[in-house]
């Protein structure tokens, strides 16, 4: 038999796993190999979105996800993870904490303490946490691409993901867990629904919004018309690989394991729970409302009930974690017929999964938290009033607000120079051929000619 508390150790004194495999294998991606961790979650990316994407546009999309992980390193190496965490500088003889952005550490120079541990994670090896931190920031920028897809040039592309790489994930990021002002308000996001996945969801709102929807989405009456992915068992591949990466986020969020197995234990089995139920919602509200069990509109609310549960998932009990989800998946689902009566191209769901819920989930932080559980406060329906509920709502909507206006700016100065739309010949004829000269699948290319 395996001893997997062993053969899973962390090297040196920081921490062994003693967890059953799964989540071991997880924490271990996320805190010791994150690099590996991003690359397995980009096969998500790959396998999501290529399956609701059509075939024309595939090249594209592997192509940026290897741009992700040919640059994110590099960018994060040189300036952006110095922004996000705890920086002191010296105010009238006195050394504070910067509350806005982090100030030095650029480069990664001066960046190894004497203990070799992260500032923010004093259990975790610095280098180890600083690639921990990389896979976050690959999952807020992926998510962009997604609510973009099919018509958005790829020199754009490139622009927009080093800025939001660069500047607007390590922003918010410390606002929330680097010493920044939210954070000290007492405002909680364990894993990220409102830093990595309410980021990247907003923003991919104010970029659909510029970009407009794609030709063919609505027909002469303005109605909605569904454009098919070409593969539902590849999407449906992609989702299970998402579902499994998320026991490295969440449960890695814990950033150790030995003395914390009954938290690790609870956030992995909350994390699970919402996800389940986020599906079964969805499923039934789209049965309810259009007559049939949609298998799309049910991966959709799975990956809402995950991204809605990211917040709370350590904070929450398992029952909780259930009606989270749940709300999750209805609101993935009213939140596509949302953007469909407003004109709004979302191809992947990106906006209601993990922009709405990225809201949902900070907000239940102060609902169903409890401070018996490491909350700053008890949430309003455990008898802790309001407080909570208004630092988790204050944070949610100062996130969105940031990641619109900052990327909103951003996709405005490239459509104002460059362009951030395809023609209208590229986008029928498909961005493969058009953006990087080849074909997904040679010698079945098929395009329309009007």
């Amino acid at each position: 038999a395996v001893d997997w508390k062993y053969l899973l150790a962390p090297v040196g004194r920081f921490s062994a796993v003693r967890l059953f495999p799964p989540v071991a294998i997880g924490y271990m991606a996320n805190n010791l190999l994150p690099a590996r961790m991003g690359e397995f979650v980009r096969a998500y990316v790959v396998g999501r979105r290529e399956g609701v994407s059509k075939s024309s546009a595939l090249a594209t999309i592997l192509v940026e996800r290897i741009f992700d992980g040919l640059t994110l390193l590099l960018i994060l190496a040189v300036v952006s993870i110095f922004f996000e965490f705890p920086q002191w500088v010296k105010v009238g003889g006195f050394l504070v904490a910067a509350v806005f952005i982090g100030l030095s550490g650029f480069g990664l120079s001066g960046a190894a303490t004497a203990s070799g541990a992260a500032p923010a994670a004093p259990n975790v090896p610095l280098w180890a946490f600083w690639l921990f931190q990389a896979a976050f920031c690959g999952a807020a920028a992926t998510i962009v691409a997604g609510g973009m897809a099919e018509r958005m040039k790829f020199p754009a592309y490139l622009i927009y993901t080093v800025v939001i790489s660069a500047v607007v994930y390590p922003i918010i990021g410390h606002w929330v867990w680097g010493g920044g002002w939210l954070g000290r308000l007492g405002f909680s996001d364990f894993a990220g629904s409102t830093v990595v996945h309410s980021t990247g969801g907003w923003a991919a709102l104010i970029g659909a919004v510029l970009l407009g929807p794609r030709i063919g989405k609505y027909n002469g009456n303005g109605r909605c018309v569904a454009i098919p992915g070409h593969s539902i068992p590849l999407a449906s591949l992609g989702v299970f690989i998402l579902w499994f990466g998320w026991f490295g986020f969440n449960p890695g969020s814990t950033l150790g394991v030995v003395g914390q197995e009954t938290l690790v234990g609870r956030v992995a089995i909350n994390t699970n729970l919402s996800a389940a139920a986020g599906a079964i919602a969805a499923m039934a509200a789209v049965w309810w409302v259009h007559g049939k069990p949609d298998l799309s509109m049910t991966m959709n609310g799975a990956l809402a009930g995950l991204v809605a549960v990211t917040a709370p998932c350590a904070y929450v009990e398992p029952w909780a974690a259930m009606v989270i989800g749940a709300a999750g998946g209805g609101i993935a689902v009213a939140g596509v017929a949302l953007l469909d009566r407003l004109g709004v191209d979302d191809p992947v769901g990106a906006v209601p999964v993990h922009g709405l819920n990225g809201l949902w989930g900070t907000a239940a932080v102060g609902l169903f938290g409890q401070r018996a559980l490491g909350l700053a406060r008890d949430g309003l329906l455990y008898g802790g009033g309001t407080g909570q509920l208004a630092v988790q709502v204050l944070g949610a909507l100062a996130g969105a607000a940031f990641s619109l206006a900052a990327m909103g700016l951003v996709f405005y100065a490239i459509r104002s120079t460059i362009g951030l739309r395809v023609s209208r010949q590229e986008e029928l004829r498909g961005l493969d051929i058009g953006e990087h000269g080849m074909e997904s699948y040679a010698g079945f290319q098929i395009f329309s000619t009007v």
